[in-house]
């Protein structure tokens, strides 16, 4: 069983998209570099289509939730606690289409986190990314607190 939890931590990037919710949603995670930026992409599809035809916005703030946590926890490492604080998700048009958003944690959002945890005290950064439609435009913008401490 630690041997999965191993493989599973080592490679989570890859495994989640296996997790039920992704695959039933259509939603596909890409790992594009070592420094881990993540690309996210859903299909407009049966399941993750609304009463209008567009996407469900639960399916466009689902496809965002977890990536900021995950990718900062693996930056700082086990010695840091992280969790998901406070989220918000403005719509800005329909989601017509494959929709995709990109996730990036910066060498400077790093250090930033670093010296404020120093204390020991928690810290809150904002982390905000556009979902794009096929053409680009803001379908939604999505806004992640996160909690830290050392």
């Amino acid at each position: 069983m630690k041997f999965l939890k191993t493989v599973f931590q080592n490679n989570i990037f890859s495994i989640i998209n296996l997790y039920p919710p992704f695959l039933g949603a259509g939603v596909k995670i890409k790992k594009l570099n070592d420094n881990l930026d993540l690309h996210v992409s859903m299909n407009l599809n049966i399941f993750n289509r609304n009463y209008v035809g567009v996407h469900f916005g639960g399916s466009l703030y689902s496809m965002c939730d977890p990536f900021y946590m995950l990718i900062v926890m693996k930056k700082l490492g086990r010695d840091y606690i992280v969790w998901d604080k406070e989220a918000s998700i403005k719509f800005k048009s329909p989601g017509k289409g494959k929709v995709h958003a990109t996730f990036i944690i910066t060498d400077e959002d790093i250090k930033d986190i670093l010296e404020n945890t120093l204390d020991g005290k928690p810290y809150q950064p904002t982390f905000l990314v556009n979902v794009l439609g096929p053409d680009n435009k803001i379908v939604a913008e999505v806004s992640k607190t996160l909690w830290i401490r050392y």
